[in-house]
């Protein structure tokens, strides 16, 4: 059965015009909430905890910053932008006793509801509007007038008007302009993590990592082997992302076009769709999200290491290398620059 999918005819700013918006956060998706709803005429306090790195930034873009307990009392509306691993913390510590009945709480990320870390009061709105786009984009496109898709989804509904305010959200942040998909918090929850762990982040790393391995193993020059296997991928990517599949393989030569087909099957065979399969099935039944919450809760140790492993290893290392000969790319513009000035102390 198709989405149903909302656009800017199914909603007003409306609902929100007479309430304050808490953003809590302000990093990636927090600063494009919190400028968008600004520039949209809505009220906005960003809502940051003492000492934050981020209130001298909230604050030279113009915008009113609160600790979040006082944020969150202000609040008709609180949007949740924190990280995954700190959001019960400071739910249950700085914002649960400020948030009465007739108030909403959302998200744009549904993990803490779906997995039980929070459990909000049954007095309360509960809602999703989740951007499918990092911050930036949110607030480049918004900008242009042109906007993100999103998806929209109700957790509790005490006020029979939970999904009106969501799209006015929505509409505030320019995503109806695309177009906002209807969901629900499992879904979105079940389908982000196992895309991430799949295939964006997990299944790609580890894909790139083993051609630029295999390749170097067998002999050729690691930059070579970089190119190949990492630098070309951003090409290949853009092409998929502006036409799917069909306008990738139409877009390269009948050689690569062929060993797509020749090859994509041998690398990513069955055994490859059996391992997703165990890895959907421990994100169905909470077996990540308990390890995740353990591993946060026990210190982070085992993550730590191999975010060093990964960060240590040789792709790396010839990959900032080659990116200072990029000077259109940002990281070589500052590999180039610190490589000018170290040649200029020597």
């Amino acid at each position: 059965m198709p989405a149903t999918i909302y656009y800017e005819n199914d909603a007003t700013l409306g609902p929100l015009q007479d309430k304050t918006i808490a953003v809590v956060g302000y990093g990636s998706q927090g600063h494009a909430h919190a400028l968008n709803l600004r520039d949209s005429g809505l009220s906005v306090v960003v809502g940051l905890h003492e000492g934050s790195a981020s209130r001298a930034k909230a604050e030279a873009d113009g915008l009113r910053v609160s600790a979040v307990s006082d944020a969150a009392e202000e609040a008709d509306v609180l949007m949740l932008l924190v990280p995954d691993h700190i959001q019960k913390k400071i739910y249950e510590e700085q914002i649960r006793p400020k948030l009465g009945p007739g108030k909403t709480l959302m998200f744009a990320h549904g993990f803490n509801i779906h997995f039980g870390q929070i459990e909000p009061s049954a007095e309360i709105d509960v809602s999703m509007i989740a951007p499918k786009a990092p911050g930036h984009r949110v607030r480049e496109l918004f900008e242009e007038g042109i906007g993100v898709p999103a998806l929209v989804a109700i957790h509790q509904d005490v006020s029979g008007r939970a999904k009106e305010l969501a799209l006015a959200y929505a509409r505030s942040l320019g995503c109806l302009s695309a177009g906002v998909l209807e969901t629900t918090f499992q879904e979105e929850t079940e389908t982000d993590l196992f895309g991430e762990q799949a295939v964006l982040c997990g299944g790609v790393a580890a894909l790139i990592t083993a051609g630029f391995e295999t390749l170097v193993e067998a002999g050729y020059q690691p930059e070579s082997a970089y190119f190949e296997c990492l630098h070309e991928l951003k090409l290949i990517v853009d092409l998929i992302y502006e036409g799917g599949l069909s306008y990738m393989r139409y877009s390269v030569s009948d050689t690569a076009e062929y060993g797509d087909y020749y090859a994509g099957p041998r690398v990513i065979d069955p055994r490859v769709k059996e391992s997703m399969g165990a890895l959907l099935a421990r994100i169905q039944d909470g077996s990540f999200a308990r390890e995740w919450i353990a591993e946060n809760e026990e210190g982070r140790q085992h993550f730590l290491e191999m975010r060093k492993a990964g960060h240590d290893h040789e792709i790396e290392r010839v990959g900032g290398q080659l990116r200072a000969m990029m000077p259109w790319l940002k990281s070589g513009k500052a590999a180039r620059a610190d490589a000018n000035a170290a040649r200029a102390r020597s």
